[in-house]
């Protein structure tokens, strides 16, 4: 792993990273956000009983759409050809969702802001169908858990 900061030119400017000269691989990341709320809401959210309606099909789809625009949101991403886009929702307990949002595409540049991002505002979403019956919601985890493709390889949030 390098530990230059490729953002940055010579002179400590940012920068877009000039990507024309890397191989083009199949790359793939997938990434995690945790929603914690309480029971009753998990409750409300799993039954369909809120009132803006399929809170998991709507995360699901700004999960999606968020993933696709990153580089309308994130200064030096290079707008991507994604070709697949996968966002999950898991119930892990009474209180925690888990979003897993994985995205793939075959090209010059990663693909782990697009999962990030995409995890990260489909848990947005999560709290915004809910916040009228639940003010405490806690986004409590966005991570990168594994990105494959290009030339440092793969990583594993479990394998650091």
């Amino acid at each position: 792993m390098s530990d230059t900061l490729t953002h940055l030119d010579a002179n400590g400017n940012a920068h877009m990273v000039d990507v024309s000269d890397k191989e083009i691989t199949k790359r793939t990341a997938t990434a995690r956000s945790v929603v914690k709320m309480l029971p009753t809401t998990l409750k409300k959210v799993i039954e369909g009983g809120l009132p803006k309606g399929d809170v998991l099909a709507t995360a699901r789809i700004a999960g999606i759409q968020a993933a696709k625009k990153t580089s309308d949101l994130i200064p030096l991403c290079h707008p991507l050809m994604l070709t697949r886009v996968n966002v999950d929702i898991n119930v892990l307990d009474d209180q925690h969702i888990e979003i897993l949002c994985t995205c793939s595409l075959s090209g010059k540049t990663g693909v782990e802001m697009e999962a990030l991002t995409g995890a990260s505002v489909a848990a947005l979403t999560l709290y915004d169908m809910c916040k009228a019956v639940d003010k405490g919601i806690v986004i409590c985890e966005t991570a990168l858990l594994e990105k494959h493709g290009g030339k440092s390889g793969s990583w594993s949030a479990n394998n650091g």
